[in-house]
């Protein structure tokens, strides 16, 4: 089976047309519809129906569909480990979720760039369970994550405990969120255990799905909500921001994810630099926390 025909499928219902992804591909509409045809001579299943309504996937589809995207993913991957080939040494695939990179996973890419010069870097943002996926399928040589299930094939180690401290650019210390109080999602265990702490309130008026970015909202605007200490350090220690008295702070482990079995080269030493920027990471947190 060509991988074009699969980006085929993708393409038809991401866009939900066969017109649409013609445009997408640079296509015929007549060349679309002779892929789909021959992936389905291929699989011998039919996999799109038309209606009126307009395309949909069959229960076969569904099921050939998350493959598709796989296929469509490890390809380009490929491509890109050999075009990289030619002046690196090797390739680092790295993924976390969007909040880890800020103020700690950056760091520790600054530092294989002075490091492993000679090793390219790719780095990626994704949910967790999507990212766990990846390093199943090979896509992905690390990932960095808040929740990690163990998996048969992966190594969980345990990096350091982030700490999320109710920060404000407002005159108001109080330890209940006032009127202008952003919440800001840091995932699922996060919103239940703040359910649970503020009971009353329900409707904030405000939710940013932003990560560690939506401080800057914080710094534009008088509000307060909740960040980790390494993201909001430096605005705590030039008075941008201050810490809520006595409000409840929520601790999440942070988790290094890998294969038991590695093909990339020195990968000892990357997991040493991790690690020790993690370290790094979480002192200067810790120093932040007694201070205040």
């Amino acid at each position: 089976m060509d991988v074009d025909h699969a980006r085929t499928l993708l393409a038809i219902i991401e866009t939900g047309s066969f017109k649409d992804a013609a445009a997408r591909l640079n296509l015929t509409q007549s060349a679309i519809s002779a892929r789909i045809k021959a992936l389905e001579d291929v699989v011998g299943q039919k996999l799109l129906v038309r209606s009126k309504s307009g395309i949909s996937l069959t229960s076969a589809g569904e099921h050939f569909y998350r493959h598709a995207s796989t296929l469509v993913r490890v390809w380009r991957q490929a491509m890109l480990e050999m075009a990289l080939a030619e002046h690196h040494v090797d390739q680092l695939s790295v993924g976390a979720q969007l909040s880890l990179w800020e103020g700690f996973l950056l760091k520790w890419v600054a530092w294989m760039q002075q490091a492993h010069h000679d090793r390219a870097v790719n780095a990626s943002v994704g949910g967790s369970l999507e990212l766990m996926d990846r390093l199943s399928e090979g896509s992905l040589d690390l990932a960095v994550v808040y929740r990690a299930a163990q998996r048969p094939g992966l190594v969980i180690e345990h990096l350091f405990d982030e700490e999320l401290a109710l920060v404000t650019s407002t005159k108001d210390t109080r330890t209940i969120p006032g009127p202008r109080y952003a919440f800001v999602n840091w995932g699922p265990e996060f919103a239940g255990d703040h359910a649970e702490t503020f009971p009353t309130i329900e409707h904030t008026g405000l939710r940013l799905d932003l990560g560690a970015i939506a401080i800057n909202y914080l710094l534009d605007n008088q509000a307060s909500g909740y960040f980790p200490l390494r993201v909001a350090r430096p605005y705590l220690a030039d008075g941008r921001l201050r810490l809520v008295n006595r409000a409840r702070r929520f601790v999440y482990p942070v988790y290094a994810v890998f294969p038991e079995e590695r093909d990339v080269e020195g990968f000892g030493e990357v997991l040493a630099g991790l690690r020790k920027v993690a370290d790094q990471t979480f002192e200067a947190a810790q120093g932040e926390a007694q201070e205040a």
